[in-house]
């Protein structure tokens, strides 16, 4: 590759002459940057370094814990917590919010994360992967939970690191996306994609078919319309892809369009969602968004929702535009 460009070049050419100064923002993706290379390396020897397998805990989701989860997350934070770029964290593993040890110095952003999204795939050898989301902290003193709950058209900047035959970043700072993959000959992410924009049309689908039972009506409708193929209303026939990780399913929408649905189902009417609007579907609707898709609920703008808490679950749909307004659609007319 002719002059190649680095993450940390980019981003402090994008934030150049830009009211929020590059010499704070640039360090704390570096540092990002730096965290998933370890993961990554994790990741890639596995069974080798005996992180594979249940660690034998649960999370505060009540969902099993694999070996990676924990040490993912402790990688996360040690190497987040003394760069002086954050003034606090928030994890999908870790019930509170993370405090920046007193003896180093803060700063004026807020992290939170997925540190290992997709690890049920972990060892099976599937494809895992880091998301991350930056927030402005304006809080004047320490941060509580409240300064964490902001909206997603809040967000500074998002991301996720895809740990798979070769590890890809993908990034938004609210001026296009980008994607970086790790040159693992000098250490560096190097831009390979950029300005990814999305297919408006397309004529695949990702969802869980197990969980078919439990949808709402507009759900049903689309993917029966989508299962009948050329003699059905749409006229053409879908491919259905289910990956079990998100950052793999956003990616491949990403690379050559699609739709995904983690959406509202029956199996228990009190939980809103399944996945966490503030670790996954708030940065993955930032990332969507400015790659021309659409993210939504079904029946709200993903990043226009005011979160209640820092583990709230919310129903996911994003992907090529014209089908996420199709799914809309199809829940205004249920719910008229």
């Amino acid at each position: 590759m002719t002059n190649p460009i680095s993450l940390t070049q980019f981003i402090l050419e994008q934030q150049h002459g830009l009211n929020d100064a590059s010499n704070a923002l640039s360090p704390l993706l570096k540092d990002i940057a730096t965290a998933c290379k370890k993961i990554s390396n994790l990741v890639s020897r596995g069974e080798l370094m005996n992180v594979l397998g249940s660690a034998e805990s649960e999370n505060i989701h009540g969902e099993v814990q694999k070996k990676l989860d924990i040490i993912t997350n402790d990688i996360m934070i040690n190497t987040l917590n003394w760069g002086g770029s954050l003034a606090s964290m928030a994890s999908e593993e870790a019930y509170e919010i993370i405090a920046i040890p007193r003896q180093y110095p803060k700063g004026k952003y807020l992290a939170l994360f997925d540190p290992l999204d997709g690890s049920s795939n972990i060892d099976v050898n599937l494809a895992v992967g880091t998301i991350f989301s930056i927030l402005h902290c304006h809080a004047d003193n320490e941060p509580n939970t409240e300064d964490f709950l902001q909206k997603g058209t809040d967000q500074v900047c998002a991301g996720f690191v895809l740990y798979g035959p070769s590890t890809l970043m993908v990034l938004t700072t609210g001026h296009g996306v980008n994607g970086f993959t790790l040159d693992q000959d000098i250490g560096e992410f190097i831009l390979t994609q950029p300005n990814i924009r999305i297919p408006e049309e397309t004529a695949e689908f990702a969802i869980n078919m197990s969980n078919q039972r439990f949808w709402e009506p507009p759900v049903q409708r689309y993917i029966d319309e989508c299962l009948q193929g050329t003699e059905g209303p749409r006229g053409k026939n879908f491919n259905m892809r289910w990956i079990a990780s998100l950052v793999a399913e956003v990616y491949r929408i990403l690379t050559r369009g699609g739709v995904f649905l983690y959406p509202l189902d029956l199996r228990k009417p009190s939980t809103e969602g399944r996945l966490r609007i503030m670790y996954e579907a708030n940065p993955m609707a930032f990332i969507i968004e400015q790659a021309g898709g659409s993210c939504s609920t079904g029946r709200e703008r993903m990043l226009d929702i005011k979160p209640t808490s820092i583990h709230q679950r919310v129903p996911l749909i994003l992907g090529s535009k014209n089908e996420v307004e199709r799914i809309v659609a199809y829940h205004q007319e249920s719910a008229d």
